[in-house]
């Protein structure tokens, strides 16, 4: 083998704030912080927004994740959800009476 060429792979703990849930398994991510593990070792940290113990899909609830304020701004662009599904149904119940009358 080619002497570096490879990435460090490497012990990482990824760790879900949300959540309050870490793991730790071997990657090649790069990270600029570090935790102490269960273990005692320092291991380098990456944050994720979404794992298993928080995606809907594993815990079965649904859940929406604010990320830096994500919903806020699109509720400021596009307005507020139950307010843009009633003007959805009045516009469709004026395409269904364009229909009939044609």
């Amino acid at each position: 083998m080619r002497a570096d060429i490879h990435p460090n792979y490497r012990p990482v703990v990824f760790q879900d704030p949300s959540a309050e849930f870490a793991f730790l398994t071997k990657s090649t991510i790069e990270t600029s912080e570090t935790i102490e593990w269960e273990d005692g070792e320092t291991y380098p940290l990456y944050k994720v927004e979404i794992s298993s113990a928080s995606h809907p899909f594993f815990t079965g609830q649904m859940k929406i994740i604010d990320t830096a304020g994500r919903v806020e701004r699109f509720e400021r662009r596009f307005g507020r959800r139950q307010g843009a599904a009633s003007s959805d149904s009045a516009a469709g119940d004026s395409a269904a009476g364009d229909k009939a009358e044609s």
